[in-house]
Order: C-alpha cells, then sequence, then structure tokens
C-alpha cells in the first residue's frame, strides 16, 4: 500500500519485538554533527508554533490525560506506541475498566463534577422506559462490551451508555494512532499537523487499510489456503458493510464507525476497491508480474490511490472546488506514494518472487526478469530506473496540482507528505539506482528540515487549475470510471497456494 510496507512480519495491532540497541561511546561531537544539530535548530525555529511544538518538544503517552470525553489525538504532542496493546474490543474493554461481572446492579462511573471524584450513580430511567428495563438493558450492553461483542450494541442509551461508547472509542482511536506510528512513520508525521478530530480520522482509516493489507500479506496468510483466504476477505467486505450500517465488530471497527458519521460524504467504494487490490496481491493466485503500465496503474489505484479518495473528505475543499474537481490529484498522490515504494522495494519484492514493474518496460530497456530476481545492477537497469523515476514524478506533479483545491488547514500535511516521499527517489538516484542492496530512507532530520519549504509553499499554493496534461505520460481517471469488482479465483480445496 501506499502508506503500507508490503511484507510486515507483525499484524497490525501487535506489539512490536523489542530491539536491542548499543550506542558507541564517543568523547567528543564532531564538527559535522555539531552543525547538523544547528542546522535542524535553525530549521524547526522557522516552523509555526504548533510545528515546532511537535519537533522540539518529546513525546508524552496520553492515555493518562484523556478523560471520557476527550480525543485520543490530544493536540500537537502525543504517544504514537505507548500504553497497553488492544486485540479486539474485549481487550479493549479491560484496558477501559469495564466491569466483566457487572451483573444486576447500578452501574457506576467516575463524577466528572468541579471538586469532586467521587462514585456517583449514573443509571436512571430513560423517557422510553421504566428504569428496570433500562437497567437490564444496560447491563445486557455491558455483557456485550465485556465478551468483546458491539454487534446490535445500543451504545448512545442512557449517560452511562454514553460514557463507556466515549470510553471504548477513546482507547480504539489511541491504538490507531499507535498502529499508525508503528507501521507508516512518515505518514504518522504528516497526521500530526491536522486538526485533532481529522488526524483521528485519518488514523482510523490507516489502520483500516492496514488490517485489510494483513490479510493477504500478514504472518496468517502464509498458512493459508485459497479457501480460507476467499473467506476471509468475503468476512472483511461484508464486515465493511456492516460498519457503514453503523455495526462494528469490535473497537477499531467503532472508531471507523465514529469518522462515518463524522464525515457524512466518506464514500464506501474506494474502500471495496482496496480489498479489490487486496485480491491482486494474495500469493500464489494473485499477481506476481504485471505485462502493462496499465495493469500495474490500476494495482496502484486500488491499493494506494483508494486512499486519497478516502482521505478527501477528512482535508476538505478549498472555497469554490468540489470533491469531484480534488479527486484526481486525490488519486494520483496515492499512485505516486505506491510507485516509490515499489522503487524502492524491488530488491525485497524480487526475495520473494515478485516483480512490479512492468514487463514491457524490461524488454523496452534490455532488463532481463532474471536480472532483477538476481540482483543484477547494470547500465541497462539503471536507464530502466530513471524512466521509472520520472513516472513517479509525473504522478506527484498531478498530485501538487491538488494542495490548492484542499481547504488551507489540509494542504500542509499533504504537502508534506508529498514531500518528504518524493525525496526518496532522490534517495535512489543517490544510491547509484541500486535498490537491491541498499534502502533509500529519509532520515528524521531531513524529514524535519523539509518542513519550513513545505509550511512555506503550504501557504502559497498558487492557483487552482482543473486542467490535466497527460501527454508525457498516459494517465487514467479512475475517479470517473465504474469499477467492476475484482473476482477471487476459484479453488477446489484449501490447499497451501
Amino acid at each position: 500500500m501506499a502508506i503500507l510496507r508490503r511484507g510486515q512480519g507483525q499484524a497490525a495491532g501487535a506489539p512490536p519485538s523489542p530491539q536491542a540497541t548499543t550506542r558507541t561511546p564517543t568523547t567528543r561531537r564532531g564538527r559535522g554533527e555539531g552543525r547538523s544539530r544547528w542546522a535542524l535548530l535553525a530549521a524547526t525555529l522557522t516552523l509555526p508554533c504548533c510545528v515546532r511544538s511537535f519537533a522540539l518538544t518529546p513525546h508524552v503517552d496520553v492515555r493518562t490525560a484523556t478523560a471520557a470525553g476527550g480525543g485520543g489525538g490530544g493536540g500537537w504532542v502525543s504517544s504514537c506506541c505507548g500504553g497497553r496493546h488492544l486485540n479486539g474490543a474485549g481487550a479493549a474493554l479491560r484496558v477501559a475498566g469495564v466491569d466483566a461481572n457487572v451483573g444486576a446492579r447500578p452501574v457506576r462511573s467516575r463524577s466528572s463534577r468541579a471538586g469532586g471524584r467521587g462514585w456517583t450513580f449514573s443509571m436512571s430511567a430513560a423517557s422510553t422506559g421504566t428504569a428496570a428495563n433500562d437497567i437490564n438493558r444496560a447491563v445486557d450492553n455491558a455483557k456485550r462490551l465485556t465478551e468483546g461483542d458491539l454487534e446490535n450494541l445500543e451504545l448512545a442509551r442512557g449517560p452511562a451508555e454514553a460514557n463507556r461508547r466515549r470510553t471504548v472509542l477513546n482507547q480504539a482511536y489511541q491504538e490507531c494512532e499507535r498502529i499508525t506510528g508503528i507501521f507508516a512513520k512518515t505518514f504518522y508525521l504528516g497526521t500530526k499537523f491536522m486538526s485533532p478530530v481529522a488526524r483521528k480520522a485519518v488514523w482510523a482509516i490507516y489502520v483500516w487499510c492496514r488490517r485489510t493489507d494483513d490479510i493477504v500479506d500478514g504472518p496468517r496468510a502464509m498458512v493459508r489456503g485459497k479457501k480460507s483466504m476467499q473467506r476471509d476477505l468475503t468476512d472483511w467486505a461484508v464486515r465493511l458493510d456492516d460498519v457503514w450500517r453503523g455495526k462494528p465488530r469490535d473497537s477499531l471497527d467503532l472508531a471507523l464507525v465514529d469518522v462515518r458519521e463524522n464525515y457524512p460524504t466518506l464514500p464506501i467504494a474506494p474502500f471495496k476497491d482496496m480489498i479489490d487490490g487486496m485480491i491482486m496481491d494474495v500469493p500464489g493466485i494473485g499477481k506476481n508480474r504485471y505485462q502493462t503500465f496499465e495493469e500495474l496503474e490500476l494495482y496502484c489505484y486500488r491499493v494506494a490511490g483508494t486512499v486519497g479518495l478516502m482521505v478527501l473528505p477528512i482535508l476538505g475543499t478549498a472555497e469554490g472546488v468540489s470533491e469531484e474537481d480534488a479527486k484526481f490529484p486525490a488519486l494520483s498522490l496515492g499512485i505516486a506514494l505506491q510507485l516509490t515504494n515499489i522503487l524502492r522495494d524491488v530488491g525485497e519484492d524480487a526475495v520473494r518472487g515478485r516483480i512490479y514493474l512492468p514487463l514491457e518496460d524490461l524488454e523496452k530497456f534490455g532488463v532481463d526478469p532474471e536480472n532483477i530476481m538476481n540482483g543484477i545492477l547494470d547500465s541497462n537497469y539503471k536507464e530502466l530506473m530513471k524512466y521509472q523515476i520520472a513516472r513517479a514524478r509525473f504522478y506527484y506533479k498531478q498530485a501538487a496540482r491538488g494542495i490548492p483545491m484542499l481547504s488551507p488547514e489540509g494542504r500542509l500535511p499533504v504537502q508534506a507528505s508529498l514531500d518528504m516521499y518524493g525525496k526518496i527517489l532522490t534517495a535512489i538516484e543517490a544510491n547509484g539506482y541500486d535498490n537491491f542492496r541498499k534502502r533509500a530512507y529519509i532520515s528524521k532530520t531531513e524529514k524535519l528540515l523539509t518542513l519550513p519549504f513545505s509550511y512555506a509553499k503550504s501557504l502559497n499554493p498558487g492557483q487552482v487549475n482543473t486542467n490535466i496534461d497527460d501527454s508525457e505520460f498516459k494517465l487514467t481517471r479512475f475517479d470517473k470510471l465504474d469499477m467492476e469488482r475484482e473476482a477471487f479465483p476459484s479453488g477446489k480445496d484449501d490447499d497451501d497456494f
């Protein structure tokens, strides 16, 4: 995925394995290091105050600071990895403190009155029924919550349920932030420049994408057969429909339900298109070779361009610009990011038996597919890389045309993501186009140094221009197409792939 790294050996939501780190003692800081630190300080001081606070202030854990009605984002400085891990709704509620043995007694919640931290009864008779019925309903809801059953849950019935919903929702958003911070560091950095409500929505969308990707690329995917994979993807599509009907199955689904309620124009189509993209990536029965760029472009749209369409309603558009006008630049950014991922990970994909570069382009530049599988870096391959990088930058150019189409508060995070990710292409060039043995990446210092320039460009994005110039590379208007659903390849049994 554009914001996902293919082949992660860890499912979303799983805590990262601790990494042993060593530090080499030094007696004196080098002259070059001192200059880089002064440059970093000078650069960050040019940022707006909200950006400086993120760049210079240590991250803190917001779990202890969020009240029942607070948000998971918590301002410009918040935690991406701290706190307890959620594993489905049951664990989320244990973290939130829901009593598993609530029984038939009144449910109690902490009072929010000024000057008091005592316990008060929060269950009362609702206007729609008797007190006994309301208490029984609350007890049933509490049991469902504790067991991780969010289906048919009446979360908005009475003050206790409302408080409990907010508590679970806050924990869910914090977990969404944690997962995003672990698996998509550059993307996560970009979200820090959004409003608290918007960034939480984007985290929830990212986690849904991450979980979708894990169905075909996570650890469990390696040990399942065709029928099992098909059942999982089919059920995931049904689960998406349930989310759109307001019926979450776990706490992370609940976060997306909340996003859907906060942003009514959020379309379901790109979510379904992404599931179709996952089918294209199913090991053994999906595609591990792409004959033409048109085939690869469709894949890039489904697994990454769709993200731009998902996030567009959250970012909002400028005055006088409709979402329809801004859709093509939004999906172009997703495709640009995915092409960047593909160019960065050629060597890693080859180890897994995959070549995402179009075979027609390999033939055009005289590159044998076996050379890629064997990591052979020659002049023909370098020319191929130059061509692919030019194509990726062309999509970045189309994406940049959408910056003035966004609302003023939505421009900086997109501009920053565009600028930072685009530097990966420069890093590939700096590595002599060797993406077999060298990984192109951008250091945190480089990312921070990029921010002042991204900020300046976001303040002066230029004029809105809806014309599209595809004279250099052919572009597909996926935002204008009525996409057909991808059929899962049929299998007779559940044999391994």
